[in-house]
């Protein structure tokens, strides 16, 4: 899309401002064959996640003696983009794969399990941006479901910069056409960061904004996680 201006009176073509999420909606234990799973939803971007285990590894030559393995495996559903995705693993989802566990490990007490797996699954079955961010915010909540011993819930955004504003939760359009865009994730409560990505070119000045506008927006978040657990465990689900 040239040419399209992304920005309006201060708005973007969504309505939202520059610091504003998207609508975002959460629930938890959506897939009953699996040990904890959650749907989260940011505007039109859709992601499922189900985790299956702890359970131990076979074949044993996998294994590790000293820890367990968290296994990730990010997909998206052939439907969920306007122009059909053929089905299969390709190169960007191996990619978002080991970016989705490694922004998700530091907070599993993984030492504790050793020969054992955590088999997490993240499908996106609707995109519009920022489909990593909200497939590790799914993740973190499935994990939680399914009982997994975690330091912290790993909660996840996207930001970025268009026409010369910085913004956060990016959509399809605005991250096709943004001069930069970062996906961010980190442990609130630890305050520790598990994930930063940037395409594009920022400034240190404009990075260090970003950042803080991420912070606070994972905080947002991060209640919302909460609140989606407690609606779970109230319903029994």
């Amino acid at each position: 899309m040239e040419n399209v201006e992304l920005i309006k009176d201060g708005k973007r073509l969504d309505s939202r401002l520059p610091e504003q999420l998207r609508d975002v909606q959460m629930k938890v234990g959506v897939v009953s064959r699996a040990d904890g799973s959650a749907e989260v939803r940011f505007g039109n971007t859709v992601a499922l996640a189900s985790v299956h285990g702890p359970r131990v590894l076979y074949p044993r030559f996998l294994q590790e003696a000293e820890t367990g393995i968290l296994r990730a495996r990010y997909s998206m559903a052939p439907f969920s983009v306007s122009d059909r995705k053929s089905p299969g693993p390709d190169r960007r989802s191996v990619e978002l794969s080991k970016v989705i566990r490694l922004a998700i490990e530091p907070t599993i007490f993984l030492e504790d399990f050793p020969k054992v797996t955590i088999d997490l699954f993240v499908e996106i079955i609707q995109a519009d941006g920022s489909t990593r961010v909200t497939g590790i915010n799914a993740a973190s909540l499935a994990l939680a479901s399914a009982g997994v011993p975690m330091r912290d819930l790993v909660t996840a955004c996207s930001i970025g910069k268009i026409d010369n504003t910085l913004i956060v939760d990016l959509t399809g359009n605005e991250d096709n056409n943004s001069e930069a865009d970062v996906a961010f994730a980190m442990l609130p409560n630890k305050k520790k960061i598990t994930l930063l990505q940037m395409d594009g070119v920022l400034t240190k000045e404009e990075l260090m904004k970003l950042l803080q506008l991420a912070k606070e927006s994972c905080e947002k978040i991060y209640e919302l996680q909460k609140n989606a657990l407690r609606e779970n465990y109230k319903t029994g689900e």
